[in-house]
């Protein structure tokens, strides 16, 4: 059981596919009204079709300006009761060859993101009567993994910015909380295990297996597992959980 209200409405951004996909799809499924957002058109008019999500939005969320037009479009088709920030990227590089373009790049999607929809849904959300924002973080966003500095910066300042906005909120209906997954079964994970191979020479198998080894269940987290987080998050029975960072990753945490 959900826990939910009846007709609600969600924006989840990144909802084209991987986990974004996924939790469209489950909060759908608990009878929320879901708006995807996301650049790739093809990809949110395919969630769509799928009956993953009821409508779609384009728009790139590092840009503010586009977020809050998108966000007004949404809006007006119903009040937007649930933000899931969930659009991201992931590059690795060493340290020393991260310049403040890659930084610049990591933040930008990763926390400005989430800041310029948090801040495009919150004044009208916190007059409505029920609010929920979840940002999906990291595991990166609450410990290091080498190679990835400018991404774990960025995850690590989603954090910081839910325990920080949760208590602004406090008095509101609104809670703010973040879900951290691990290594997780996406297209995502894709270009991660695709370095691995090219720079150890290992196989597919192998290089999937150097990932799950941080899992202490040894394996990948599934798409559905961050999503059935979210969703309880979402519900009414945890209207006392806000401020808190969840990892959903076997015990790395």
């Amino acid at each position: 059981m959900s826990g939910l209200p009846h007709s609600l409405h969600a924006l989840v951004t990144g909802g084209g596919r991987g986990i974004g996909r996924e939790i469209a799809s489950t909060l759908a499924r608990a009878g929320v009204t879901v708006t995807v957002l996301g650049r790739n058109r093809a990809a949110l008019d395919d969630a769509v079709a799928a009956g993953a999500a009821h409508f779609a939005s384009v728009a790139d969320v590092a840009d503010q300006a586009a977020i809050n037009a998108a966000v007004t479009e949404a809006a007006a088709r119903q009040p937007i009761d649930i933000l899931i920030a969930n659009a991201g990227a992931a590059e690795s590089a060493p340290f020393a060859r991260s310049d403040a373009a890659l930084f610049r790049r990591m933040m930008d999607v990763n926390f400005m993101g989430v800041v310029y929809a948090a801040q495009a849904v919150l004044p009208a959300m916190k007059d409505r009567p029920y609010g929920r924002i979840v940002a999906v973080a990291s595991t990166a966003g609450l410990k290091g993994y080498a190679y990835v500095s400018a991404y774990s910066a960025a995850k690590h300042a989603v954090v910081g910015l839910v325990r920080s906005l949760a208590l602004e909120l406090a008095g509101t209906r609104v809670t703010v909380n973040a879900v951290c997954p691990g290594f997780t079964d996406t297209d995502l994970l894709t270009g991660s295990i695709d370095t691995i191979m090219k720079r150890t020479g290992r196989s597919h198998e192998q290089a999937v297996a150097e990932l799950a080894k941080h899992n202490p269940q040894g394996r990948l987290v599934t798409p559905a597992e961050v999503a059935d987080t979210v969703l309880w998050l979402c519900g009414e029975g945890a209207g006392s959980i806000t401020g808190q960072a969840i990892a959903v990753a076997g015990g790395e945490v």
